[in-house]
Formats: C-alpha cells, sequence, structure tokens
C-alpha cells in the first residue's frame, strides 16, 4: 500500500521573504485559497511574532482557510509562541512550527551556547508550545551541517516532549542528495521514538539540488515535504512544489508514495503567485516555465507531432496547460514548417513543402522566431490580407492625463479603428484593440525585458494570453514599449484564429 507524502507549503512565509515579493494580507488569502483548492496539507502562514501585518495574515487565512493545517512559525521561546498560539485562535486545524538551530557552526556562533543548553531549550520548548496546542513541528535549524549524533539526539528528545513532526531543514543547501539520504536513513536507525513523528524535508536550492534532495528524503523514510509554489524562497529559493509533486506523480509507483494535489491546478497558480509578487517564472523552469512544453529542435518536433510521449513525460494538461508550442527556427524541420502552414490554411505537396523549406531556412537563418507573418511571405500571399495588422498605435498619457490610445488595425484585408481608456497606455492599446476585435482575451503572462540596457535600449515583449479556453504566445521587439506590447498582444491573438 501507498504511502502519503503530506505537502506543507511555506509560500506565505519563507516564500514571501525574498526582497520585494512581500504580499498585502488580502493577496495572501487569495492564495491560501487557492493553496486550499489545489490539496496542500499544511500551510504555513506566517511567523507572527515577526511584525503586526504578520500576525494579522495568520488570523485572517485561520478565518478563510478550512481544510488544511495554517501553521505558524516561531523561534524556540515562550513568548513567540505565545503570539503563535494567539494567532491561530481560528484555525481549525493548527500547528505551531518551533525550532532551534542544531549545527555546531549554528549553536557557537549565532547563540554563543552548548549543545547541552541548545537541547534544554528546545525540549522547553516543546513542551510548552504542547500545552497550547496538540500538533507541533520542531524544525532542527540548518541539520543539513549538523552532527548525525546530536541530531538523533535531538529529534528523539523533541518526539519525547510532544513533537509530531520534526523538520530535518538543509537551511543552506549544503548537502548532496546522498548525504542528506544518508542523514534521514540514520535518524530512521537510531532515533528510538521516530515511528511517533512525521519526519519532514525543508531543503533549500543554494547548489540547485533541493528537489534531489527532498526526494531523497522521502525515500529513506520522510513524509512530508516542504516546498513553495515555483521554488521561490531565501536566497536561490526552496523546493519547487510544482517539481517533486510530478515527480511523485511520475514516478510514485517505485517510490510507494502519493500525495493529494490536484496537479492540474498547479500552473494557475504557479501564475498567480508569479504576478502577486511580481517575481516572473524562468523560461527553463521546469513544470511551469514558457518553454517547459516548448519545442524548437527539428527532431524533437517531428518526434512530438507523430507521438508527443516522444519528448514530453508530463502531458502540458496535466498541470493545467492547454497545449505544447512548436516554435519555428533555423534548427526546425519540414514537419514543423508543414504542421505550421496547415494551420495557417496552406496545403502542400512534398515536392512543394519541399521547396518552401528551402526559401523558409533563408529566414529562419536571419530571425531567431519565424512568425506567422514571415510565413505568409514565405508562401507568397498578401499578409495584408491575412489576419490581424497593427496600422496605427497613438497613445496620450502623462500626469494628471487619463491614458488613451487610438489603434488601427487591418483585419483581414479591411482597416478598422477604435479609441479607450485604461489604466496606462498599454491598457488602453490592449483594450481598443479588444473593442475592435470583439474578443475577450485574458493576459495570463506581460513580460518586458530590455535587451542591452538603456532610456533608447529596445525592448523584447513576451506575452501570454488566455482565449477560447486555450494559451497562445505572443512575442514582439520594439524601442516602443508601447508598440511592442500591442504587437506581442496581436501576435498571441492571430495565433488563437
Amino acid at each position: 500500500m501507498k504511502n502519503k507524502v503530506y505537502i506543507f507549503d511555506t509560500t506565505l512565509r519563507d516564500g514571501e521573504q525574498v526582497p520585494g515579493c512581500q504580499l498585502t494580507t488580502l493577496e495572501k488569502i487569495k492564495v491560501a485559497k487557492e493553496l486550499e483548492s489545489l490539496g496542500v496539507d499544511v500551510i504555513e502562514a506566517g511567523f507572527p511574532i515577526s511584525s503586526p501585518g504578520d500576525f494579522n495574515s495568520v488570523v485572517e487565512i485561520s478565518k478563510a482557510v478550512s481544510e488544511p493545517i495554517i501553521c505558524a512559525l516561531t523561534r524556540a521561546r515562550e513568548g513567540d509562541i505565545d503570539i503563535a498560539a494567539q494567532a491561530l485562535q481560528y484555525a481549525k486545524h493548527k500547528r505551531i512550527h518551533t525550532g532551534i538551530g542544531s549545527s555546531d557552526i549554528h549553536i557557537q556562533h549565532k547563540f554563543n551556547s552548548t549543545r547541552e543548553k541548545i537541547l534544554e531549550q528546545a525540549v522547553s520548548a516543546t513542551k510548552y508550545a504542547k500545552k497550547l496546542v496538540e500538533d507541533i513541528e520542531f524544525y532542527c535549524e540548518d541539520a543539513g551541517r549538523a552532527d548525525n549524533v546530536f541530531l538523533a539526539q535531538m529529534v528523539e528528545a523533541v518526539i519525547a516532549a510532544g513533537a509530531t513532526v520534526v523538520n530535518i531543514p538543509d537551511t543552506n543547501g549544503f548537502c548532496l542528495p546522498e548525504q542528506y539520504g544518508h542523514k534521514i536513513k540514520y535518524l530512521y536507525d537510531n532515533v528510538k521514538n521516530i515511528d511517533k513523528a512525521i519526519i519532514s524535508v525543508h531543503c533549500h536550492n543554494d547548489l540547485g539540488l533541493a528537489t534531489a534532495n527532498s526526494l531523497m528524503g522521502v525515500r529513506n523514510g520522510a513524509r512530508q515535504i516542504e516546498c513553495t509554489i515555483n521554488g521561490i524562497g531565501e536566497r536561490a529559493g526552496n523546493t519547487s512544489l510544482e517539481e517533486v509533486v510530478m515527480a511523485i506523480k511520475i514516478h510514485g509507483k517505485e517510490m510507494d508514495v502519493y500525495t493529494d494535489i490536484n496537479n492540474k491546478k498547479i500552473y494557475p497558480i504557479s501564475k498567480m503567485v508569479s504576478s502577486l509578487m511580481r517575481m516572473p517564472v524562468q523560461a527553463n523552469k521546469a513544470i511551469v516555465g514558457r518553454n517547459a512544453f516548448a519545442h524548437s529542435s527539428g527532431i524533437h518536433q517531428d518526434g512530438v507531432l507523430k507521438n508527443k510521449h516522444t519528448y514530453e513525460i508530463i502531458d502540458p494538461k496535466d498541470v493545467g496547460i492547454q497545449n505544447n508550442s512548436i516554435i519555428l527556427t533555423a534548427r526546425s524541420g519540414r514537419a514543423a514548417l508543414k504542421h505550421h502552414l496547415e494551420r495557417l490554411g496552406f496545403e502542400l505537396t512534398k515536392e512543394k513543402l519541399d521547396e518552401v523549406y528551402t526559401k523558409y531556412l533563408v529566414v529562419a537563418d536571419v530571425k531567431k522566431e519565424v512568425k506567422d507573418e514571415d510565413l505568409y511571405d514565405i508562401m507568397g500571399a498578401d499578409k495584408a490580407e491575412q489576419g490581424i495588422h497593427l496600422e496605427l498605435l497613438q497613445v496620450v498619457c502623462g500626469n494628471p492625463i487619463t491614458p488613451m490610445a487610438t489603434v488601427k488595425l487591418r483585419v483581414n484585408g479591411k482597416e478598422e479603428e477604435a479609441t479607450s481608456t485604461g489604466n496606462g497606455p498599454v491598457d488602453a492599446a490592449f483594450k481598443a484593440i479588444d473593442k475592435i476585435l470583439k474578443k475577450k482575451v485574458v493576459v495570463d503572462e506581460f513580460l518586458i525585458q530590455s535587451i542591452h540596457g538603456g532610456s533608447s535600449d529596445s525592448c523584447k515583449v513576451n506575452m501570454e494570453i488566455h482565449y477560447q479556453n486555450k494559451t497562445h504566445y505572443g512575442f514582439s521587439q520594439s524601442t516602443d514599449i508601447v508598440v511592442a506590447s500591442a504587437k506581442a498582444y496581436i501576435d498571441a491573438i492571430n495565433k488563437s484564429i
């Protein structure tokens, strides 16, 4: 029978410690509700004593969420624990997460103490917290660098004092997977009462090994993983929820474990967290990155078009992404070119495809990515009569002027014009385009990147839209941010029709 691995999400605590990623209480409640819908077992809602705002967030999340355990972090101090218990008063399922350093580096340099005194403090804090809340998790900070013999003594002592979960953090992302796995195994082999508690793993990504270490911990007996959406967190980040969940989904049979996560909701919450925290997801991020299901190599494209399992171990729909992407570049082959030409309505014989492919390579060698308008040019079609094209864009903005945009589009050969206001010139331009096209388009991702730097630099815009239950991507480049944004928006819309 498979064993459940509990998913402990700390996006709202450890993840929110990233500079510039702080959320309001209302935003935290929004994320917490989505985490509940995702199926996480524990939500670490904050560190209540750290600020009145954090205290209030734990209180309000406790009121708003009913299914997961709501967890509050503390130091091994009675004052911290008292405040945490107060913040959790409305939680249906509550947990106090207290702890102290376990490595000699922390004991000597952070606490200026001894192993004996630290052990006494750990036991005292656990017993005190147990009087206030039944479910107590104890963290042995910097366990990754701790002496295993002393670590085992600490784990055994806090379990005896009432801890229901013991967290073995690789706080600094120090361990190699085999080292971390051995550490968890050592605890199971040497802690007499370890069956009385759940062992939890909390790994940081300083060496890019957080996911690997977490999975190795599970292989050696741990049954809770502490992680964040998109792997956000201190320094290089925490273990990525989406990575460990999908790894367990794919390898769960051989690992004899499972989670209760609704994986089809992974991508939507990834986008939400990225947007609210103003922290773009890197394009090549596993599972949720823009390129996670994009193919540009001709060999890969040919394989995926024949059978997606040739180069995709995960169905995009399994994580909430509608389709993969076949990107046309100089590395693309005839199969990808044929796929896109047929999408645009061109039917070609093998001989004609060979002829067109030769022309295509000339264009692809010059451009990084071949767009639909380039394909129309290659085919000798009048692109002015095909799809949607930006003919004019004029904006008025400033302070205290309400931003306004006038847009003229050529839609299948016919010119149409509209004017709209918005909360900025880009928003006004998008609304004017929507007014002409009479389409309800949702922008899921809007990323502007400077190419070289400086106020006169060109910018590149990556756009992701959701239209008619499908996701489409648009790209553009210009020295004018508003023009680049409008063209990327239109590029994505063109791919949806």
